[in-house]
């Protein structure tokens, strides 16, 4: 029997990670293939704090980026990495060369690049939320399932200890049946809302400012209060503070409660946005049907609080001590009928409170019952293409694309101003035929999706 090529091991223990542990026979074959290409497009930012990830245990053999100034620190760390300024033309130059890719751009060009390492078979990390546009939320999954790729989404929470309690004290039945779930944060932290302009300002040399439009129809000219940080707040690139901070917070709620499926979603109290900028401010409120042994549940989202202990407009979650300092930038609170589960940040990654305290004696006996991850989404990835580790928990099929269209829904029910009826087999909004046209976005000439 012949021994296997890298590649040719790779796609067979990833196509058994999609079901199954591989058995870690196979991977005393080849020592070296417990170290991965990477390919990391996007590099400053999160892009240099997921490359920091992933280069535990593999080699960094490709970065990507539009501007080399921000790339700098990663071609520093990585002299021995090939650099590209545009993604398809590293795809094209060197797609055999790569094991896994990790996508970090703005949130608007998710998708064409996700799309393009699925295109040649590669597994692919990408940060939250998954895509820009319900459309391409379903789409990327849809074609990740058809081309059996391994994928993962950027949320750290899902691999965290915190979350894993969370749901095992939920089960187990800690504080009754849970009707509520509240988050807050003081997300946006850029310039959003309305009376912002960008003029047109020269494009410094290191960067590439036509395919960091992208598939963006709008073709703003470039301006430093867009790139690199503060394009969340449009529309045609990131997804506002729900698009921001969702994705990690409500992947909680989203796990543990089983929220996949058909929901309404209305908005509140949302301030100063147009149809270019997402909100300074906004509440968005989610209602779920009972489903199975679960019973209906509300989730209540609030960004733009400066100070939940402060701020007269914030509704402070029941079930917690009067006198409990809440965390200004993110927090997270479940209310069951027998009393409230407490965690101070937007992740899981603190150790879960219960209250009252009465309750906190039982959960000493509550046993373990989901895999712990060890490290971060990036590394669960990596497990699973050399074969000694499962799926990732928030892959695009299963998890995060069901969750990013959840979270984008809220937006939409923000622009339209209207309470959303979400037909989650159909993709539509029952009853609101204008939704369709706020679907999908516009693509850029040539920048059109080629999912084959």
């Amino acid at each position: 029997m012949q021994n296997p090529t890298r590649r040719s091991f790779i796609k067979s223990a990833a196509a058994l990670a999609g079901t199954a542990f591989a058995p870690n026979l196979l991977l005393g074959q080849e020592n070296a293939l417990k170290q991965l290409n990477v390919a990391a497009v996007g590099c400053g930012g999160k892009g240099w704090s997921d490359i920091s990830e992933i280069a535990n245990g593999n080699r960094i053999a490709f970065l990507c980026d539009i501007d080399q100034a921000m790339a700098a620190k990663a071609i520093e760390r990585f002299p021995e990495a090939r650099y590209f300024s545009d993604y398809r033309e590293m795809f094209a130059a060197v797609a055999d060369q790569i094991d896994v890719v990790t996508v970090s751009t703005p949130d608007h060009m998710h998708f064409p690049v996700a799309v393009e390492a699925i295109k040649h078979g590669k597994p692919v990390m990408v940060q939250k939320p998954m895509c820009n546009t319900l459309w391409e939320a379903r789409a990327l999954a849809n074609y990740a399932k058809e081309k059996g790729v391994l994928t993962v989404m950027g949320n750290q929470g899902a691999t965290m200890e915190g979350t894993r309690i969370l749901r095992e004290w939920i089960e187990s039945g800690l504080i009754g049946d849970v009707k509520e779930v509240y988050y807050w944060t003081n997300r946006p932290i850029w310039p959003q809302g309305t009376g912002l302009t960008f003029p047109a300002q020269p494009v410094p040399a290191t960067i590439n400012w036509d395919v960091w439009q992208g598939t963006c129809a709008t073709d703003r000219p470039y301006n430093p209060a867009i790139h690199p940080f503060k394009w969340r707040g449009f529309w045609d690139y990131g997804c506002g503070a729900l698009g921001d901070i969702g994705c990690h917070s409500m992947n909680s709620a989203f796990w543990a409660l089983d929220l996949n499926g058909d929901f309404v979603v209305e908005s509140s109290k949302v301030s100063e946005f147009d149809e270019n900028m997402a909100p300074k401010r906004s509440t968005i409120v989610y209602h779920f049907p009972a489903k199975g042994k679960r019973a209906a549940v509300k989730v209540i989202w609030q960004d733009g609080t400066a100070d939940p202990n402060t701020d007269k407009d914030f509704v402070r979650p029941p079930g917690l001590p009067d006198d409990l300092k809440l965390n200004e930038g993110f927090g997270q609170v479940f209310v069951g009928t027998e009393g409230a589960i407490f965690i101070n940040d937007a992740y899981c990654g603190t150790t879960p409170v219960v209250y009252p305290e009465a309750l906190r004696e039982k959960t000493r006996s509550i046993q373990k019952v989901y895999d712990r991850v060890k490290g971060g989404p990036t590394q669960e990835l990596c497990r699973a293409v050399r074969g000694d580790g499962p799926k990732p928990v928030s892959n695009f099929v299963d998890h995060a694309g069901p969750l990013t269209e959840m979270v984008l829904a809220g937006n939409l029910s923000v622009r339209l101003g209207k309470k959303i009826d979400w037909d989650s087999k159909n993709m539509e909004a029952r009853g609101l035929p204008e939704v369709k046209a706020m679907l999908k976005r516009k693509y850029r000439a040539g920048w059109e999706p080629k999912l084959t």
